[in-house]
């Protein structure tokens, strides 16, 4: 291989072992019983860090993706590092502390989660061109195993050394991880391209823009809009059978707190696998089909999810919503990149991962208060089915953004499929 070529997947591991850091966040669960029982904290009160978190995230990718695209992904991954560690050992430190327990690790650590979140995405789409899909998928697939890798370590911890020392220690690893990636971290070369790629129109059932837009010129266009309330959509999904999966597995199924425990570790899996697979699919059919066909089968799951008895039926469709919700964050990227191009993808997609933020709030709300209001989840997953079937109206009439000064004329890859033929 050449240099270029080495060099490009040596930053795509580094990408990867960041995002994995990163995604320790999603092996919250395992600190919120043990913060109830040694502080006293409500179930809401432990939920509502983890909802801080991820609502800082969002807006703190979007500061990032601006960032980065003056100072690189170097110095912003280094001071994501920082941020997230310190947050994390101070989260410690202040336990006892509802209100200086939410600053810490949701607002310092959320901040270092969306500051190192965007790099990764954003660095991999321009040195892979060729396959935009399957390195986005890659990246943030770290990201969804990251609870994986952290949750049996917490625990373990938690019952050795306590929760003050727990967060101390995840914290200095966090950020000797992030710190560490980021140095590996840089651009390519302003025009680079893959030795013997040359882009094209409609490859593979692909659509794409006719030029890089600027951060501003995508905020005009109406697909900017389309492309967040498809992310908004799949994640209030999937992040609603995140946070109740456990007590729903008891409920629905009827099985005990240690064999729903297991789901958890089951949906971490498939979260993972999904952001991979469903954006490699991606570069074979395209990103709208992809969508398309994840919210068809998520309004199905959905719809027969709580009448899933048995507990084996009932992880398998749980397991494929997570699949498709880690699909959306895998997928997504190189969505953005198609419409709006690589140059500005930082700023672009990072201010378009809100939805992520504000998804991490509506999900639980939504299934939590549907189940408090009816005594059971049979209502709240039927109307999440329901809002996976219009979701699909989105994806059918999205379609890349016309360039300003364009030839009018048909071209194919801005005509909406499938109703216009594909034309050589």
């Amino acid at each position: 291989m050449t240099t270029n070529e080495n060099n490009r997947w040596l930053i795509a591991a580094a990408g990867v072992v960041m995002q994995i850091a990163l995604g320790a966040v999603y092996a919250w669960s395992v600190f919120r019983i043990p913060l109830t029982k040694q502080y006293h904290y409500t179930v809401s009160q432990g939920t509502l860090v983890f909802e801080i978190a991820i609502l800082t995230l969002g807006f703190a990718a979007f500061l990032g993706g601006l960032w980065m695209k003056k100072a690189g992904p170097r110095l912003v991954g280094i001071v994501a590092g920082v941020c997230y560690g310190m947050g994390t050992v101070l989260a410690g430190q202040f336990a006892a502390n509802f209100v200086l327990f939410c600053l810490a690790y949701g607002i310092l650590g959320g901040v270092g989660l969306g500051l190192g979140y965007i790099i990764p995405v954003a660095t991999l789409i321009k040195w892979f061109p060729d396959k935009r899909g399957m390195i986005t998928g890659i990246a943030v697939a770290g990201f969804g195993a990251g609870a994986l890798v952290t949750a049996p370590i917490a625990a373990h911890l938690i019952k050795s050394v306590g929760i003050p020392e727990t967060f101390g220690i995840l914290g200095i690893c966090y950020f000797c991880a992030v710190v560490g990636a980021a140095i590996f971290l840089k651009n390519p070369v302003e025009g680079y391209s893959p030795a013997g790629w040359q882009p094209a129109v409609n490859h593979q059932g692909q659509q794409r823009a006719a030029k890089d837009h600027t951060f501003q010129e995508a905020l005009s266009t109406w697909q900017w809009y389309a492309l967040w309330g498809i992310l908004f959509l799949n994640n209030t999904a999937g992040i609603s059978i995140i946070s109740q999966a456990s007590p729903m597995a008891q409920e629905i199924s009827h099985v005990t707190p240690a064999v729903a425990a297991g789901l958890v570790g089951i949906i971490s899996i498939t979260n993972g696998s999904g952001r991979f697979l469903w954006a490699w699919f991606s570069d074979l059919i395209g990103r709208r089909q992809v969508f398309l066909a994840m919210f068809l089968l998520q309004s199905v799951l959905f719809f027969f999810l709580s009448q899933a008895e048995n507990f084996t039926l009932l992880s398998v469709l749980a397991a494929v919503i997570l699949l498709c919700y880690g699909g959306g964050f895998g997928t997504m990227p190189a969505f953005a990149a198609d419409y709006f191009g690589a140059s500005n993808i930082g700023s672009i997609y990072g201010l378009m991962l809100t939805a992520w933020g504000f998804a991490g709030v509506v999900g639980p709300a939504l299934i939590a208060h549907l189940r408090e209001e009816t005594g059971h989840y049979g209502e709240a997953l039927h109307i999440i089915a329901l809002i996976m079937l219009v979701s699909t109206l989105l994806a059918l009439v999205v379609r890349p953004p016309k360039a300003q000064g364009a030839q009018d004329g048909p071209r194919p890859s801005s005509s909406p499929l499938p109703f216009v033929p594909h034309h050589r």
